[in-house]
């Protein structure tokens, strides 16, 4: 019993002089990302001839465009991912 004492006084010295020293690290600032200026749309032109049909759903999705199919109509084609329904 006479050494857990001073032992105890020892560790309890300790974590009362060391519990100051601790410090919480400072959180990572978010980086920076400069807005990418995006150039608008450019307007289709339906060829000579052809009425202009409004979209009846909706888009499916960012960058399609509503343009005309020489075969099915109006529909909507992305320019990478091509026509929305498979139309070649």
């Amino acid at each position: 019993m006479k050494t857990c004492l001073p032992v105890a006084a020892a560790m309890a010295a300790a974590t009362a002089i060391l519990s100051g020293c601790v410090v919480a690290p400072v959180p990572p600032r978010a980086a920076y990302v400069a807005p990418v200026p995006v150039a608008p749309p450019a307007v289709y032109v339906a060829p000579a001839g052809v009425a202009y049909l409004a979209p009846t759903y909706a888009m499916p999705g960012p960058g399609y465009v509503w343009q005309y199919h020489p075969r099915y109509g109006w529909g909507w084609r992305h320019p990478v991912h091509g026509w929305q329904r498979g139309w070649y």
